[in-house]
């Protein structure tokens, strides 16, 4: 049976030291990230540049229909999907070696943060590090300011308010806010509020 290699390993969510003897592979691509992510965020780029430059960093084409505005900052990069219509603002940081997926017509406000990674509580192993995906449905809405943490899903048409921390999945046609984040409000198909929670 084939052992997996350290990129599967992280994915499936193992804890990963960074005395691994595969270690270096992760380390060589922080550093390739680093160098693109360097000319996506000095001088002017065109955005058909941004397009390409987002391609080389994620070693995947993006759709022409992709619109990126610079800064934006990642640890890694070779694990961010995007679809169609996809739109992130200026200021973001992805850490994506859990993985991160935008499905089509995703929002990002400024400044968000999209966080894959985390260290064990045991002090002993603080500095290894493990993984959980991060997917945000097609049209949802994140604002600015916030931070997504590893392994949530936020639901299709969903609306992350700004500055909002979220800790846990949010369903679908709903509004979430504060830290940690809970539902504000629920809206039908069309956007018209559907219930809206007491006590916020």
């Amino acid at each position: 049976m084939r052992r997996k290699n350290i990129f599967e390993r992280e994915r499936a969510g193992e804890i990963i030291s960074l005395e691994d003897p595969e270690y270096g592979r992760i380390a060589e691509l922080i550093t390739e990230a680093q160098k693109t992510i360097a000319e996506i965020n000095t001088g002017y780029r065109t955005p058909q540049e941004v397009r390409d430059l987002f391609s080389q960093l994620t070693g995947v084409p993006v759709d022409p229909s992709f619109w990126m505005l610079p800064p934006f900052y990642t640890d890694f990069g070779k694990n961010i999907r995007v679809g169609k219509n996809v739109f992130i603002n200026h200021g973001c940081e992805f850490m994506d070696r859990g993985g991160i997926t935008l499905q089509d017509n995703v929002l990002i406000g400024p400044k968000v943060n999209l966080v894959t990674i985390n260290h064990p509580v045991d002090p002993s192993r603080r500095r290894s590090t493990f993984c959980a995906p991060i997917l945000i449905e097609r049209n949802a809405w994140i604002g600015v300011g916030a931070s997504i943490m590893p392994g949530v899903t936020i639901g299709e048409n969903a609306i992350v308010a700004a500055n909002a921390v979220v800790t846990k999945d949010v369903k679908a046609n709903t509004i979430v806010g504060g830290i940690p984040a809970k539902v504000i409000q629920e809206f039908d198909a069309q956007g018209a509020p559907a219930r809206r929670m007491t006590g916020t």
